[in-house]
């Protein structure tokens, strides 16, 4: 039976089937029920420790998570404008993280956020911004909200709806 935290290495065989063979990973074991739900999923790619690929969902797109994770892994290994497309020479250096997105809550005023518990999404002009929580490099309140208003496009004097939200991190 799949596990939900075998969803890591749901991506990883996704990802090297998709490089190696052309061909999406057939899952062939009975699901969790945990990774039967749909939920919005943000899938990792790391290579020495750097960033190398990110690609998400904030709500779900797919029937389960298991789909989520495949198509946002293949998105990720393929489709980040930021990197080139990744190369089977590389598929041995990378590591994963799998985050499961949970229910987006608002929030009155900046106290009830925490960069280590808490995402954040911006919106504000009909555009958003979102960040995982957690992330190296961002430790206050005030830097995850410029980084999530400058994801948005966001100006620092617009005006803005700020959501949190958390999520499960599974990593190799």
């Amino acid at each position: 039976m799949l596990k939900k935290e075998d969803v890591p290495e749901l991506a990883k065989k996704t990802i090297e089937n998709y490089i190696l063979y052309g061909e999406m990973y057939d899952i062939d074991k009975k699901l969790a029920e945990e990774v039967k739900r749909e939920a919005g999923v943000f899938v990792t790619l790391k290579k020495n420790e750097k960033l190398r690929g990110c690609i998400g969902t904030i709500r779900p797109t797919q029937k389960n998570i298991v789909a989520e994770v495949q198509k946002n892994a293949i998105s990720a290994a393929e489709h980040d404008p930021r990197f080139p497309s990744l190369e089977e020479d590389e598929l041995n250096d990378i590591d994963y993280s799998v985050d499961i997105i949970g229910e987006m809550e608002k929030v009155a005023n900046k106290d009830e956020l925490n960069p280590e518990k808490y995402g954040v999404m911006v919106k504000g002009d009909h555009k958003s911004g979102l960040l995982l929580p957690d992330l190296e490099g961002v430790d206050t309140v005030k830097e995850q909200l410029s980084i999530a208003r400058k994801k948005a496009g966001l100006n620092k004097d617009e005006e803005i709806e700020i959501y949190r939200f958390e999520v499960k991190r599974y990593t190799e």
